[in-house]
């Protein structure tokens, strides 16, 4: 097919798909699509409409959304809580999203009115039971996928107790063995510690002679904005193929079988022998489903607990214990637990990730750790020294500290922010710099300006990933401030690695699985230790001998977490489960 003809197809398919999904939404949840569309609108646009909203009155719908547009959480909760105590039809909805946004899901208990944000408010508190069939279908979807599922045999390898052959594949080599990743979100759309981990594996396992290419959940990434999106983006020699339904179906169940033959029929004409997919259990779903109708063996990747990640997801500690409590989060566990157990082979990230898939009753001998890594060419690489990466970025000369990274809450990057304006109270002429977005980001600027270091705090917002380089060797010091909440004691981020590869100095949280990511070499502070972090931070700048230290260290660990090692295990763990001989 002609070049253009075939684009024409593509944006046909996304124009049919996005009017469906709109259309449905209109019907079923309006004032949601709004206040969502207002939320993700680009800053340019945003700003002037939270300038607007604020000149309305208050207590009022309009003044409460501008609050939240604007990251100012707890005076929007309070205006929130306000409109829906009075029972007033006026706002009522929006009052009750921007709660429900803003992380106050409690504030709905009782209300009438509210529309479908109640049971997005059930969906937060976790509770599953309240979410009837009138509920949005994309909500029902999500609740129908935590349904206990069919049981595999204690082996887990589904393909073989069906009586299916497995794939054939090359007698030694990797070039017989074709990999199809099955991934939730990947780039050029999105970029995040998971996609990059995604890209990463698929470009050394094609280094190594693998026939690996991918697959993105069913309507990504329409569904985060990207209505131009093609059917395939390749990057760096990369195929991301993009599942993207005809229309988006209300009936939960044909919705399901829609997206698993997507996935089947992508994976067929890929000619995969292997399917590897990774957490939420989402995406495991459709793998098993997948790899049973092919009779090929899956990998299932436990890159975090998503039940964990949701607990912590929650802004206070009465939250998070009414949501650990919940059966959403026994739900979510279970099935976990199912897809580890039915999968043919199982990866995670850390020992103590490990550790907990153990506990769990997921067998030792079937879990491989593959940690966050790095490519040979970063180690290889001469990176700039922090006074000549600022000066191409156009920031102050002085030191600076920081990070790269999601601006999500459990990250806890309120304490750059607190760190900066306490040591340069102390006479440091120090800047933070905090390179990413998401939605802690207005939360940030906010709190950097009720500080007196808005002028000295930078949010460059999100950068392509060879410039964000740049400004991770911009930092003297890189800071990882993650809370101590469950998913952060389990999940490894990669952001430490990458920092000591570029040979910058990395103070961290006390958690353990930051412990182990960054192998001791670097600094540990008490999540919570406002004046910790200061005193470390302040001291490892006004020490030259005691940063090159934690640099020399930091190669050495990073040297041992390259890429191209973990595309070797990868290949070990397809080979066992397909039978080949290594």
């Amino acid at each position: 097919m002609a070049p253009s003809l075939r684009r024409a197809g593509e944006l046909a398919r996304n124009l049919r798909f996005t009017t469906s999904f709109v259309a449905r939404t209109l019907v079923e949840d309006p004032v949601w699509l709004a206040v969502q569309t207002a939320r993700r609108a680009p800053e340019p646009l945003r700003r002037p409409l939270v300038r607007a909203l604020g000149l309305t009155p208050t207590p009022s719908a309009p003044h409460a959304l501008g609050r939240m547009l604007a990251g100012d959480t707890a005076r929007a909760a309070d205006e929130a809580e306000q409109l829906l105590a009075r029972r007033d039809g006026r706002g009522l909805r929006v009052a009750a999203e921007v709660a429900v946004a803003v992380g106050r899901p409690d504030l709905l208990d009782g209300v009438d009115g509210a529309g479908p944000a109640r049971y997005r408010a059930a969906w937060l508190l976790g509770d599953t039971e309240s979410i009837g069939p009138d509920a949005p279908a994309g909500l029902r979807a999500q609740v129908a996928v935590l349904q206990p599922g069919p049981q595999d045999d204690a082996s887990g390898r589904a393909h073989q107790a069906r009586g299916a052959e497995p794939a054939p594949a090359g007698p030694t080599g990797p070039g017989g063995i074709t990999v199809l990743h099955h991934l939730t979100n990947s780039l050029p759309h999105t970029q995040s510690g998971y996609t990059l981990r995604s890209h990463a594996i698929l470009v050394a396992q094609r280094a190594g002679g693998l026939r690996a290419s991918a697959t993105t959940r069913p309507g990504y990434p329409l569904t985060i904005g990207s209505l131009t999106a093609r059917g395939t983006d390749v990057v760096d020699g990369a195929a991301y193929q993009r599942l993207v339904p005809s229309r988006l179906l209300p009936d939960v169940a044909r919705r399901t079988a829609q997206e698993a033959e997507l996935l089947t029929e992508a994976a067929r004409e890929a000619g995969a022998s292997v399917l590897h997919t990774t957490t939420p259990s989402a995406n495991g779903v459709l793998a098993r489903t997948a790899a049973r109708r092919l009779g090929i063996p899956w990998v299932y990747e436990v890159r975090g607990l998503p039940e964990e990640t949701w607990v912590a997801s929650h802004g206070t500690t009465e939250g998070r214990a009414r949501a650990a409590a919940s059966r959403r989060r026994a739900l979510m566990q279970a099935k976990e637990t199912e897809l580890a157990l039915a999968a043919d082979a199982v990866v995670t990230l850390s020992g103590t990730m490990r550790d907990a898939l153990v506990a769990r009753g997921v067998p030792l001998e079937r879990i491989t750790v593959v940690p966050n890594a790095v490519s040979d060419a970063l180690l290889t690489t001469e990176h700039p020294a922090p006074e000549a990466a600022r000066a191409a970025l156009g920031l102050p000369a002085g030191p600076a500290i920081g990070t790269v990274s999601s601006l999500v809450d459990y990250e806890g990057l309120e304490t750059v922010v607190r760190t900066v304006a306490t040591l340069r109270a102390r006479g440091h002429d120090v800047t933070g710099v905090l390179v990413g977005d998401g939605v802690s980001r207005p939360g940030l600027a906010r709190l950097a300006r009720e500080l007196g270091v808005a002028d000295h705090v930078v949010l460059p917002g999100r950068v392509p990933s060879d410039v964000a380089l740049t400004w991770l060797a911009a930092l003297d010091v890189v800071l990882v401030p993650r809370r101590d909440h469950e998913v952060t004691r389990l999940v490894t981020p990669l952001k430490p690695v990458e920092a000591m590869a570029v040979g910058r100095p990395v103070v961290a949280s006390d958690l353990p699985a930051l412990v182990e990511a960054v192998g001791g070499a670097g600094l540990h502070v008490g999540a919570d230790d406002a004046e910790g972090w200061a005193t470390s931070v302040g001291a490892l700048l006004e020490d030259v001998g005691r940063r090159a230290e934690l640099v020399e260290r930091g190669r050495v660990v990073a040297a041992e977490r390259t890429w191209v090692r973990n595309a070797e295990t990868y290949l070990g763990i397809y080979r066992t489960c397909l039978g080949v001989p290594a």
